[in-house]
């Protein structure tokens, strides 16, 4: 086959692929989980039921890669924090404030959503970066004296996620503002007196 035709055929599985996942989210959002059939996407992205199944074996699959691609998506959106102008602690502090907002707004969703996708491998590799991912940032403030160095910073990785998940049930973005002040606190050096 020609190149050009590989690249096309490549082109069309991609945005077939892309439909199938947008259309997966917005049955999520709209009925939850039990919503999601592969009669209702098929009818929704306007293809056969036996071309999905070229795609996606299930509805597991599909869901599966619908929550890695928004895991990927908040990854994406934390390193874009991350990469702003600032000191470290100035980027720290944002990107917790960023991951903070992910969880409240994550929170809203039906928590069966959060049982059933929460278990795949995916997850923990995402949390493994997220993991290395803060403690690089914390190491810098560490080294810039904005950080306090008497924890490990993949120590202060999991405490400042695990602080950040609550952010989930609070009620309002002013009670998210200081639950991220409070888990800044706690990274700060320490004075001596």
């Amino acid at each position: 086959m020609p190149k050009l035709w590989n690249e096309t055929i490549e082109e069309h599985r991609r945005a077939v692929r892309k439909t199938v996942l947008d259309v997966t989210g917005a049955l999520v959002a709209e009925q939850g989980l039990r919503g999601v059939t592969m009669s209702r996407i098929a009818e929704r992205t306007g293809i056969g039921r036996a071309t999905l199944y070229k795609y996606f074996p299930d509805v597991e699959s599909i869901l599966a890669a619908w929550h890695e691609c928004q895991i990927e998506g908040h990854l994406e959106e934390l390193a874009a924090v991350r990469d702003c102008p600032g000191s470290p602690g100035e980027r720290l502090t944002a990107v917790l404030d960023a991951y903070a907002r992910i969880q409240r707004r994550r929170h809203g969703h039906d928590p069966e959503i959060g049982a059933v996708l929460h278990r795949g491998q995916h997850v923990a590799h995402a949390e493994q970066h997220l993991i290395r991912f803060l403690a690089d940032l914390l190491a810098e403030g560490v080294e810039a004296g904005e950080v306090r160095a008497d924890v490990a910073p993949d120590e202060l990785a999991a405490y400042c996620l695990h602080a950040l998940s609550a952010a989930g049930g609070l009620p309002s973005e002013a009670a998210v503002r200081r639950l991220v002040r409070v888990t800044v606190d706690g990274l700060r050096p320490s004075q001596s007196v």
